[in-house]
């Protein structure tokens, strides 16, 4: 009795765990029908631009006068970095009939580009301001020969500089910091330029003959 009462419960089970079985293949077969939105692609990384350490080096020492560089190095995995990206954002909307360079370099691993770091292009709609840059590549002589204050040991990185004044922030920034940078080196700027064109005015303008 006691093993007919067994064999009774054990085929209950395999009847239980077979109709289970029909039910998931049931559902997986619904769920392969449905069309799914294709994934990031290679594609999708090639509208970024990657750069060498060189070329990254070249682009730090980018000169217009008239313009403000404001580089920020970051990753998509970095949680400071991505809480200060919004007022990046906001500034740039702030600024954009001034002129006022943003770029983003990514440091994140390779095999994120065509995912996390694509999509956070898009979310932020900043792809045109995005770099990609291999940190496998990196050596110590590329911050010592770019950077005062930076080694590479922490993101997010901001350097902001405009003709031979530059400003170097290691750590997040709130937006009442990244704010006061931006606009004192314009400031600065506004000033100098001010002064400059009083003393072409000076030297265009003939002297007065004295009677």
């Amino acid at each position: 009795m006691r093993k007919f009462l067994i064999y009774s419960v054990l085929s209950i089970s395999l009847l239980a765990c077979k109709k289970n079985d029909e039910k998931v293949a049931e559902t997986e077969a619904k769920e392969d029908s449905i069309q799914v939105e294709p994934t990031k692609s290679e594609a999708d990384v090639a509208e970024l631009t990657e750069l060498s350490p060189e070329k990254i080096s070249e682009v730090l020492k980018s000169n217009h006068s008239d313009t403000l560089y404001v580089t920020n190095f970051f990753a998509t995995w970095c949680g400071p970095c991505m809480q200060e990206i919004p007022h990046f954002r906001k500034k740039m909307d702030e600024l954009t009939n001034q002129p006022v360079k943003f770029t983003f370099v990514s440091l994140d691993n390779k095999t994120d580009w065509a995912t996390k770091v694509s999509d956070f292009a898009d979310e932020y709609d900043i792809r045109k301001n995005v770099i990609l840059l291999d940190g496998m590549l990196l050596k110590q002589e590329f911050f010592a020969q770019n950077f005062q204050s930076w080694n590479g040991e922490a993101i997010p990185f901001t350097l902001i500089r405009k003709g031979d004044k530059s400003d170097e922030t290691v750590g997040s920034m709130t937006e009442e910091m990244l704010n006061q940078k931006i606009d004192k080196l314009l400031a600065d700027n506004s000033s100098a330029k001010a002064i400059d064109n009083k003393e072409k005015a000076m030297i265009a303008s003939p002297k007065k003959s004295l009677k």
